[in-house]
């Protein structure tokens, strides 16, 4: 199982988002580095010498995230026999504790045809935050909307259809291949799409999204990859913290805690290191 994603100064976050995946069965990471200048090629280089299987593709060019992604399917047909595509603030969650080995082998065991898995998302909110949570995404959001939004895919690279159009959220698969939508209660994506503005309010500035790479033009006002009610300014709305909550959603928060809080410092892997000074009497 791979995965690839497209990311832009995602540095603080990045480390979170690999150890996580690599419990539930990632095994390897290619990551297209659109632009980014908040030094993700060291934190790249520092999870591959722990030997997380990832590497880093410069991919400098906006509005390009279909090709960035066909371009990746070519790269994982080597590698990988499954790939998913999903982004740093995505994470797949499984509300019944399998992993993506169980899910996988699962459906391959009742169908070889199967060849794309389609995963809703349910996107997160703030959750009354106004600073970034010290434990991570997964620790500090747990507020999210009731309905779930649109899907992405776990595919199979060497059943894609020879052309690799895709739509970002999924691919065209070759003849006589199948796809499965997944049920909530065995996989979701936990999107932490609304985080705190200090987060969030970069998404207002150009980067390499599908649909809307500059927030402060007035185009395309109305598509998905907008927020409603925000218009092209980056401004905060004084009721931001409180937004995007109609859910109280614990379930990875807790398994998270559960699987990765050390025993003895009651700290998580991708926790920053605090600054510790003893200061002593003579």
């Amino acid at each position: 199982m791979c995965v690839c994603t497209m990311l832009r100064n995602q540095a603080q976050f990045l480390r979170e988002w690999v150890v996580y995946h690599a419990r539930m069965g990632v095994q390897q990471w290619f990551i297209y580095d659109n632009n980014s200048d908040d030094d993700i090629s060291s934190l790249i280089k520092s999870l591959d010498d722990e030997n997380f299987n990832i590497t880093r593709h410069v991919w400098p060019w906006i509005k390009t995230q279909e090709a960035g992604f066909a371009h990746c399917a070519l790269r994982a047909r080597d590698s990988c026999e499954w790939v998913g595509f999903i982004d740093v603030d995505e994470f797949l969650h499984f509300p019944s504790s399998f992993s993506m080995r169980d899910v996988i082998g699962d459906l391959t065991t009742m169908t070889s045809n199967v060849a794309e898995l389609r995963v809703k998302c349910h996107s997160f909110g703030p959750s009354g935050l106004k600073r970034v949570p010290a434990k991570g995404v997964t620790q500090g959001y747990t507020c999210r909307m009731a309905a779930a939004e649109r899907h992405k895919s776990i595919v199979r690279p060497e059943a894609l259809n020879s052309n690799l159009i895709n739509s970002v959220h999924h691919f065209q698969l070759a003849s006589g291949f199948e796809v499965v939508a997944m049920k909530r209660n065995v996989l979701v994506i936990n999107h932490y799409k609304y985080q705190v503005w200090e987060v969030f309010k970069e998404k207002f500035y150009r980067r390499v999204a599908a649909y809307v790479v500059d927030w402060q033009e007035e185009k395309k006002l109305g598509t998905m990859d907008r927020t409603p009610g925000l218009g092209t300014r980056p401004l905060e709305p004084s009721d931001w913290s409180t937004r995007f909550c109609e859910v109280v959603d614990t379930g990875l928060r807790d398994r998270v805690a559960e699987m990765f809080t050390d025993p003895k410092t009651q700290r998580l892997p991708w926790q920053k290191q605090e600054k510790f000074w003893l200061i002593g009497t003579r």
